[in-house]
Formats: C-alpha cells, structure tokens, sequence
C-alpha cells in the first residue's frame, strides 16, 4: 500500500461539481478514505483563460501501482468530459485535470509519468492545498518538507481559498 498524493484541477463548467464527482470517484480507487485539502481559486498558470480554477490536494493509499492508478485518474478525467486534443500545444481550460504529484517516495521518469510531478514545486496552486494535508511530507529528491517548497516557491499568482 502507498500513499498517493493528487491534484485535482477544473476551470470549465460547474468547476465544484467536477472536483467533487472526481473526488467521490477517486475516493472508489483508495483502500480507504481519502483526505482532501481546502478548495482553492487560482488564476490559470501557463495561459490565459477567463474563468479562474478550483483546486484541492487529495491524500490516498492505493493498491494500484503507478501506472495503473495514472490509467484509471485518466478514465475519470474522460468519463466526467475531458478532451484532450492531439493539436494543443499548450495549456488549455479544462473540466477536470487529475495529477499524481507523489506517490509515496518513489521517482520514476517513463514518457507516461513523471513522479514526483516535475513542476509541482513551483506552482502555488499545488504546494497551498498540499500544505493543508501534507505540510511535513518531504519530496524525495528535493529533501524538503512541503511547507518549505511553499516557503521558497517564487510563482506570485494568487491563489486563495473559495
């Protein structure tokens, strides 16, 4: 069993509905129940859309190895509407995005999955719902706590609390 750290993400549509469909989804996949951060309202990250996400950070532990659990999030994201274009050459809106950002301490770098998500540390709207759930786990190959990355992360978009 590992623990298995999420990202949940949506800025089209009934953007709570989503997260919370996903939510109850995922929560299907963990062996137990899951914890779940605040939900947070932060300004798109990488390109420019009008309507602002919603975020939370789920904790889970899974029996599912990586690359499964990464096949199953990803038939969540189309199930509940997802599209993912082979002509997009950036980031775009989206009604849900699920994002494995550790799984348990384990690095792995295959063209389906990067573990720990490569970006993660730079990225407020990832490190402040984490912190909620997880402000001692330390990233293995950073060897920082959580609440530290948020100390020292240099992204000054806004992210607060719906």
């Amino acid at each position: 069993m590992d623990r298995v750290y999420l990202l949940l993400g949506s800025n089209k549509g009934d953007r709570l509905a989503f997260l919370n469909a996903a939510r109850a989804r995922i929560g299907l996949l963990a062996h137990e129940d899951i914890d779940s951060s605040y939900i947070y309202e932060s300004e798109p990250w990488g390109f420019d859309a009008s309507t602002w996400f919603l975020n939370m950070a789920i904790r889970l532990d899974s029996a599912l190895g990586p690359l499964d659990l990464i096949e199953r999030l990803l038939k969540i994201e189309t199930d509940l509407g997802r599209v993912r274009s082979d002509e997009a050459t950036g980031y775009e809106s989206r009604e849900i995005d699920i994002d494995i950002i550790f799984y348990g301490r384990r690095v792995l770098d295959t063209p389906r999955l990067i573990l720990p998500h490569p970006r993660m540390h730079q990225r407020m709207f990832v490190l402040e719902p984490l912190c909620d759930i997880a402000p001692g786990f330390i990233h293995p190959v950073f060897n920082k706590t959580i609440k530290e990355l948020l100390d020292e992360c240099q992204d000054k978009s806004i992210v607060r609390r719906y």
